[in-house]
């Protein structure tokens, strides 16, 4: 049986093995060849068609996608089904990123000469400058490690890593080059809670008309509390005579009259109402709202407009439901 400090010791190495793998890329982005390689994505018109084989392979679907949600327009195609029909999808502006550790993947070479007819830039991701792969491409990006971490020598692991990374780094490298922005990438991701957080406001989330809990200052609590209870939010406004805000009361503020005791018929809600409540506009991202509400540990916002006038109102639940938590 092995003990624990064992496999500990082993997942330290792979760790190592790998930090160092990481800084020998150093070298490989610092050269000319991957300023070249991105001026060549930013001046295509077309896409950016990823190849790998294997676990190049895998790599390959993931910088692919990093690249399609960072503002290039990229992605994958299997060598192996290119050249069978699927290399239909090339067009003439498009430009290959070719990925295999060895650089002599069979399924990519095969291609090649067609994708050369085609016109169509090439640039090879490859550990062997010296490779067939990097010598057909017009553009060749080093991968070498020094070592895989897999103590065979066999599995891809450093490798693939040290890919992975270069992938990043050509992705963030274009991202701030193309002047991408959040705005940009919350486009690209409408649907994921990365979107949701991006380009959900405070107005597409906060109940409003005659959702708003909303109440005069010269009411009674009685009356104030059948407002709170309609309206299901733990809160309502509370505004003056020319409807600007003059506070809140929340079920906090409910359990502390009833503690002291207060008559709840006899009480106006101005002498029980918390005056200076946080507020936001209905401009700001929900995400801030958010923020706002868990810098101050509350759980209910008011939203107001120019004139401090109530336009809407929002909690934590809206948040959950809205998918910004």
């Amino acid at each position: 049986m092995v003990d624990e400090t064992q496999l500990r010791q082993w997942g330290r190495n792979v760790i190592d093995i790998e930090r160092n793998a990481l800084d020998n890329l150093y070298q490989y982005v610092d050269s000319a060849e991957f300023a070249t390689a991105c001026r060549l994505i930013l001046e295509c018109t077309g896409k950016v068609i990823v190849m790998g084989m294997g676990k190049s392979g895998h790599i390959g679907n993931k910088i692919s996608a990093t690249l399609a949600s960072t503002g290039t327009p990229a992605f994958f195609v299997h060598p192996g089904e290119a050249s069978h029909g699927d290399l239909g999808v090339l067009s003439e502006n498009d430009i290959i990123l070719a990925i295999s550790n060895s650089g002599e993947a069979s399924e990519i070479l095969t291609l090649m000469p067609v994708i050369k007819r085609m016109g169509l830039p090439i640039i090879a991701v490859t550990g062997k400058p010296e490779s067939n792969m990097a010598k057909l491409s017009i553009v060749h990006l080093c991968i070498e490690v020094p070592e895989e971490a897999c103590p065979l020598g066999l599995a891809p692991t450093s490798s693939t890593t040290a890919t992975l990374v270069m992938g990043d780094a050509l992705a963030v490298a274009l991202l701030q080059a193309r002047g991408f922005t959040k705005d940009d990438f919350a486009l690209s991701h409408p649907g994921g809670s990365l979107g949701r957080k991006l380009l959900l406001k405070v107005s597409d989330v906060m109940h409003k008309a005659s959702e708003l809990p909303l109440v005069s200052h010269n009411i009674c609590i009685t009356d104030a509390l059948y407002e709170i209870s309609k309206k299901g939010l733990g809160m309502t406004a509370v505004v003056d005579d020319d409807n600007k805000l003059v506070g809140i009361f929340t079920d906090g503020d409910l359990r502390r009259v009833i503690d002291a005791e207060v008559n709840l018929r006899k009480t106006s809600i101005s002498d029980a109402m918390s005056r200076g409540c946080v507020t936001v506009s209905d401009d700001i991202l929900a995400a801030e709202a958010l923020k706002v509400m868990e810098e101050k540990d509350i759980n209910g916002l008011i939203v107001i407009d120019e004139q401090q006038q109530p336009i809407g109102a929002l909690n934590m639940l809206d948040m959950v439901k809205a998918g910004v938590i």
